[in-house]
C-alpha cells in the first residue's frame, strides 16, 4: 500500500539535519561553490600529471563546437595524425562538416527504412516507439562513420568548411526531425492503405529529395570534384588537382578500414567475454557496414589500446566523459568524494551501471599516449575536441582506474586480436536489442 510522507516526517528530518553541525557546514560549502566544486579532491590532480611513457606526435586540438560529431572529429583525428606524418604538415584538419551532411542524409534513409519495416505494429510499440522518439541526431559509433568513409570518401576542411548549422545543429535536428516524424505518419498510412510498392518507392524518393534540399540549404552543397594546395613543413608548395572524395582518401589517408574491428568492455551477465554483438536497428547507412563488438576483460582491452600505441597509431575510443571528471582535463575516480559530502552512497560497479541505466557510451574521443611504469598502464592521454582552452591545451588525462570504470568501446587493427579472438569477432553475432546500453551513440 503507499504511503505518503507527512508533515511530521519532515519536520522530523529537517530537525536532525539542523541538529547535526558537520551537516550545515557542509551545507555552507555546497551552496557556495557546488557539490563538486565542494567535493574535488588534490589527489586527483596529483595522480594526472600529463607526462606519458609513449606519447604520440599529434596537431592542434580541433572543436566540434555546438554539435554532437564527437565520433567523427575523433575517427577523422586519427587520419589527421596519419596526414600531418606522411605529408610533413603542421595543422591541417579533415571536413567534419563534410561527413556531417552524409550521415544526415543517410540517417534519414535508414529511418524511413525503419519505419517500413514495423508499418505493421501499433505505434505503442516499444521498436516504432523508440524510433519515433529520435528519428535520427548527431551521434553515432564507429562502424557508422565507417560506412560514411567508405561510400562517400573524405574532403579538407579547406575544402567544405564548418557553417552555422553544422557548429550549431540544433536547429537542424530540431526541423530535420519534424520532417521525418511527418514523413513516417505517410509511409505508415501508404503501408495501412495497401499501396503499391513503386508507389512507396516514389514516395521515399520525394522524401529525400527534401531531406537532401535541407541539408545543402543549410549545410551547403558537398564537392564532388576539387584541387588541394598546401604547403609543407620545408615551405615547399603542393597542389593535387581533379580530386575527388574517394581519390583523396586513397592517396591522403590511404587506411583500409575492414583492417580494424571495434572491442567493447561490458562486463554484465547477457553478455559474456569473447563473443560478438551487434544492436538491432543501429546503423545509418542502409546497405553499409553493421556495426559490430568483440566483447573483452578489461586488461586485454587496455592491452590492445596499447599494443596499437606502441606502434605508433592512435586508437578511436567510447567512454562516458562526464562521470568523475571536470573541464580542466582530468578523468579520475579519485577526483571528487562526493559521498562524504552528500553523506550518501553513489558507488555501484560498471555491470550495475550499465544494466541500470546509470552509464554507457556518451563520448568519442582518441587515446595518443598511455603512462606505463613498472610494466603497468597508470595513465592515458586523450585527445578531446572541445578545442584547446579545455584540458591541457585540449588534451586530457584519464587515471588507469578511471579507463576501467567509464570506457566502453576501443577501436583496433585486428592484426593485434589473438587467433581465437578474431574467430570469435567473425562469428554471428549475438543481437541486442534496440535499447540495449552498447547501441549508445557518442555525442
Amino acid at each position: 500500500m503507499s504511503q505518503e510522507i507527512t508533515a511530521n516526517q519532515t519536520a522530523k528530518f529537517a530537525e536532525a539535519f539542523a541538529a547535526d553541525s558537520k551537516k550545515t557546514a557542509i551545507q555552507r560549502a555546497v551552496v557556495k561553490n557546488g557539490i563538486q566544486g565542494a567535493s574535488e579532491n588534490q589527489a586527483g590532480h596529483v595522480e594526472s600529471n600529463p607526462v606519458y611513457s609513449i606519447d604520440l606526435t599529434t596537431g592542434k586540438v580541433a572543436n566540434q563546437k555546438q554539435s554532437g560529431r564527437c565520433w567523427m572529429f575523433a575517427a577523422l583525428n586519427t587520419f589527421r595524425h596519419k596526414i600531418l606524418n606522411n605529408f610533413n604538415l603542421k595543422d591541417f584538419e579533415l571536413s567534419q562538416s563534410y561527413t556531417f551532411f552524409w550521415d544526415k542524409y543517410e540517417k534519414a534513409n535508414w529511418f524511413y527504412e525503419g519505419i517500413l519495416n514495423t508499418a505493421d505494429e501499433a505505434l505503442t510499440s516499444r521498436k516504432v516507439a523508440f524510433l519515433l522518439q529520435t528519428p535520427q541526431q548527431d551521434g553515432g559509433q564507429w562502424d557508422m562513420i565507417v560506412s560514411i568513409f567508405q561510400k562517400y570518401g573524405v574532403v579538407p576542411q579547406a575544402v567544405y568548411p564548418e557553417s552555422f548549422t553544422s557548429s550549431a545543429s540544433a536547429q537542424l535536428n530540431k526541423y530535420l526531425n519534424k520532417k521525418l516524424r511527418i514523413d513516417a505518419k505517410t509511409l505508415r498510412s501508404l503501408v495501412a492503405e495497401g499501396a503499391s510498392a513503386e508507389k512507396i518507392a516514389e514516395t521515399k524518393e520525394a522524401m529525400l529529395q527534401e531531406v537532401y534540399n535541407l541539408l545543402a540549404t543549410t549545410l551547403g552543397t558537398p564537392p564532388t570534384t576539387f584541387d588541394f594546395e598546401y604547403r609543407d613543413e620545408n615551405k615547399e608548395y603542393h597542389i593535387e588537382q581533379g580530386l575527388t572524395p574517394q581519390s583523396f582518401y586513397d592517396k591522403f589517408v590511404g587506411v583500409n578500414l575492414d583492417d580494424y574491428v571495434s572491442i567493447i568492455n561490458a562486463p554484465t551477465a547477457d553478455k559474456p567475454f569473447n563473443k560478438s554483438y551487434t544492436v538491432e536497428l543501429l546503423g545509418n547507412v542502409v546497405g553499409g557496414k553493421q556495426v559490430k563488438y568483440l566483447n573483452v576483460d578489461m586488461s586485454t582491452f587496455k592491452k590492445l589500446a596499447i599494443a596499437q600505441l606502441e606502434q605508433g597509431e592512435s586508437v578511436w575510443f567510447g567512454c562516458d566523459v562526464g562521470q568523475s571528471s571536470n573541464r580542466d582535463g582530468i578523468m579520475a575516480t579519485s577526483l571528487f568524494s562526493v559521498n562524504e559530502t552528500l553523506g550518501a552512497d553513489f558507488d555501484s560497479n560498471k555491470a550495475d551501471r550499465l544494466d541500470y541505466g546509470e552509464s554507457l557510451m556518451t563520448h568519442a574521443m582518441v587515446l595518443t599516449g598511455v603512462d606505463i611504469v613498472n610494466g603497468q598502464s597508470t595513465k592515458w592521454k586523450v585527445e578531446n575536441s572541445w578545442g584547446d582552452k579545455a584540458g591541457f591545451n585540449g588534451f586530457y588525462v584519464a587515471t588507469d582506474a578511471w579507463m576501467d570504470e567509464y570506457t566502453y568501446q576501443i577501436v583496433v587493427r585486428k592484426e593485434f586480436l589473438t587467433a581465437e579472438q578474431q574467430a570469435a569477432f567473425a562469428a554471428e553475432p549475438k543481437v541486442l536489442a534496440p535499447w540495449d546500453p552498447m547501441g549508445a551513440l557518442a555525442n
